[in-house]
């Protein structure tokens, strides 16, 4: 059978997805100083549920309020009081008035917590996070006790997500943070029975998908996002990833997104690292240049069955159903282009052949600088800045219900550093 953007999924659980296409998380920054979901948030999800994707993944929720991806970050780590509890009802509430599924992404940021949020952030080593700019502080390794109640707060996150009205959760195992940190050999050099081995390595994660699934049943849809690679010299390798894939199908995964990088290569971001990066033993191909994973999940796909979730540079219709057709991806997620086109999902339904390039537009350090660019670090911080112009359109059509596509690079980055002091002060 012929499988198009339009047609249904049913998981390995038994819930159903409507369609193909799938609004991929993006971090908001929407929720009080205290970590409750705002009227802003709802509005934001409303419009993506009128957009047509058949699931949307929320942005990070934190299950440690001392461990923030940023501020204005949603935060599960006790249990719910009535405030909280009615918040996050009315948020799923709106996010699924369209139908669609709306998925808690649920997460730690270990050592990626910048220092203004924890000088001294938990991670599974005593190793920095090798930024300049003293924006990251050093780290401090968790007690085997400590990760065992981290298990707990990503089952108890999930509960609480599964009786607020969400239809399913991830569990966010990529991009450098605290899952992702202890599959990494680099991040993790732990002696006990968390470090060394791969299996050992994987042993939190597993826990945690085995800990969830026996908080939200049988029938209620567990992902996990995890990377293809770090792309780091002596990190997390794709081999690792593929067995990490088929113990997360055993371990009873409903759908896995393959994604890529870390803070320090940020791949996921298709921006510039630190440092060289590091190529993996999947072969190029034309349309891994438009959609940065594919080739890593068509390989996974020889080896699983499970569901696999592509994120990450899909522009064009022709790239999203070749990778349907050929099994390299089950479900595409939509990420920058819902920032700005909100419908992209039902435009592309209606057959829309492209979507925009915002990226093309945007760039912090003019043409006429560009030598500047030869330059790994300034490489890095003209592609991260890019990244707040993002940010900028979420709260405006939060706030607003409308972007601002005219919006400079600079004047967007400006605002939310702005927002996140304000949000750090009202915390303290």
């Amino acid at each position: 059978m012929t499988v198009t953007l339009d047609s249904a999924i049913t998981l390995p659980c038994g819930a159903t997805l409507s369609n193909r296409l799938a609004k991929g998380a993006m971090t908001e920054g929407m929720a009080t100083p205290d970590g409750v979901p705002t009227k802003e948030l709802e509005r934001l999800y409303g419009i993506w549920s009128d957009g047509g994707a058949g699931m949307l993944l929320s942005g990070n929720i934190q299950i440690d309020r001392d461990h923030l991806e940023r501020p204005g970050n949603v935060v599960i780590d006790r249990p719910a009081d009535e405030e909280m509890k009615a918040a996050l009802k009315s948020w799923a509430e709106v996010a699924t008035r369209n139908g669609n599924h709306f998925w808690a992404q649920i997460s730690h940021a270990g050592r990626q917590t910048q220092a203004n949020v924890n000088k001294n952030p938990k991670a599974p080593s005593v190793v920095k996070l090798g930024l300049p700019g003293g924006q990251f502080g050093e780290p401090v390794a968790l007690t085997e006790a400590e990760i065992e109640e981290l298990v707990d707060r990503f089952a108890l996150a999930a509960a609480t997500c599964q009786a607020a009205g969400f239809t399913g959760v991830q569990i966010h195992s990529a991009h450098g943070y605290l899952l992702s940190s202890f599959l990494s050999p680099r991040a993790n050099q732990r002696t006990d029975k968390y470090g060394g081995s791969l299996e050992n390595r994987a042993r939190f994660l597993l826990a945690v998908i085995a800990k969830t699934r026996a908080a939200v049943g049988p029938d209620f849809p567990i992902s996990v996002k995890l990377n293809s690679a770090d792309f780091q010299k002596g990190g997390f390798a794709f081999e690792d990833s593929l067995q990490v894939v088929q113990w997360l199908e055993a371990a009873s995964v409903d759908l896995i997104e393959i994604s890529g990088g870390t803070y320090e290569q940020p791949a996921l971001m298709g921006a510039e690292g630190m440092e060289e990066k590091e190529e993996q033993n999947v072969a190029p191909s034309t349309q891994a240049r438009e959609a940065y994973f594919v080739d890593f999940a068509k390989a996974m796909q020889e080896s699983v069955k499970v569901p696999l979730m592509v994120t990450g540079g899909f522009r064009t219709r022709a790239a999203m159903e070749q990778a349907l057709a050929d099994g390299a991806a089950d479900v595409i997620g939509l990420g920058r282009p819902m920032c700005v086109m909100t419908d992209a999902p039902n435009q592309l339904l209606a057959g829309r052949d492209e979507l925009p390039r915002y990226e093309n537009q945007l760039q912090l350090i003019p043409d006429w600088l560009g030598f500047l660019k030869r330059f790994q670090m300034v490489k890095a911080i003209d592609g991260f800045a890019n990244i707040y112009w993002f940010y900028e359109q979420l709260h405006n059509l939060g706030h607003r219900g409308h972007t601002d596509p005219g919006l400079s690079v600079f004047k967007g980055l400006r605002a939310v550093e702005a927002r996140n002091k304000e949000i750090l002060a009202a915390r303290s």
